[in-house]
């Protein structure tokens, strides 16, 4: 079975960035994770992957200005070098420019803390409760120019509970998060993913809706 080749692109601690790389330690697993790249120097999530024994790359922004074109062509020159086919973000902390994103059409994976297309942007949990959500979890979806708006892969959802706070929520969301990233790198890497329309067909079937 030939790997698909992954990159994952963090800014921080890297919890997603974790789960995916215990997945791919199956050597069944159709992915395998090739480098990790931070734009910040001091990610904690750097460490955890060099532990692991992956590569690790720094294409620190702050070297860059406002010139985001120019950090974006170094980006895309260490994915080249590594000769990634797939890019999977993971609480990577930078905007993308359209051009960018255009270049991994189909082969670039985001994972929200919602239940896109509801509360896109910040503060999901904190939003959750406040608007008083039943449903709450987390999306994995293709990264489009507009953000959080990407044809879905996979969600996974929790029961709002009525004492919940924010941290409670986060937690459990979390171990959602861990859950089905992994599975939907797993079905893009087998090529099981097709969109029509703008939507995800796994299989030729709908996304299943998510049940808590």
């Amino acid at each position: 079975m030939s790997r698909k080749h992954v990159a994952i692109l963090i800014s921080g601690r890297g919890s997603n960035m974790s789960a995916l790389i215990d997945a791919a330690k199956d050597k069944n697993y159709p992915a395998e994770i090739v480098v990790v790249v931070s734009n910040r120097p001091d990610a904690g999530g750097l460490d955890r992957a060099r532990d692991a024994g992956i590569a690790t790359e720094v294409v620190d922004h702050t070297r860059y200005g406002k010139d985001r074109a120019a950090f974006e062509r170094a980006l895309q020159a260490v994915l080249e070098k590594h000769r990634v086919d797939i890019v999977c973000l993971a609480g990577f902390m930078r905007l993308l420019t359209g051009d960018f994103v255009n270049l991994w059409q189909g082969r670039m994976l985001n994972i929200h803390p919602a239940l896109l297309p509801a509360f896109k942007g910040l503060d999901t949990h904190k939003r959750a409760i406040t608007a008083g959500a039943k449903l709450h979890g987390a999306t994995v979806h293709f990264v489009v120019p507009e953000m959080d708006t990407g044809p879905i892969i996979a969600q996974g959802a929790v029961a709002v509970r009525s004492d919940d706070t924010e941290e409670a929520l986060a937690k459990r969301v979390l171990d959602v998060e861990h859950r089905i990233y992994p599975l939907a790198l797993k079905l893009v890497a087998e090529g099981r993913v097709r969109v029509t329309d703008g939507r995800c067909l796994i299989d030729g079937s709908p996304v299943p809706q998510p049940e808590p």
